[in-house]
């Protein structure tokens, strides 16, 4: 964690960018997707759908991850 990696990260910017669009999508999905597994809880793609969105959400902090650790300095 100690190492600096300014180019990975900059050159992820945009892709994370994109991600973090991609992830309020994924809120969106999550919360519909929350809200009709509660209505219909016998639904088990629902919860898939739910699950999908978490992982959209954590898209962007995965993009900067990758782009950090694959460049180096």
């Amino acid at each position: 964690m100690g190492e600096c990696r300014p180019l990975g990260f900059l050159l992820g910017l945009p892709f994370a960018l994109l991600a973090l669009v991609l992830s309020l999508v994924g809120a969106v999905i999550w919360i519909i997707g929350t809200v009709l597994s509660c209505l219909c809880p016998c639904c088990f793609c629902f919860a898939a759908l739910a699950n999908f969105a978490v992982d959209l959400i954590k898209l962007p902090v995965k993009v900067l991850r990758c782009f950090t650790h694959s460049i180096p300095c």
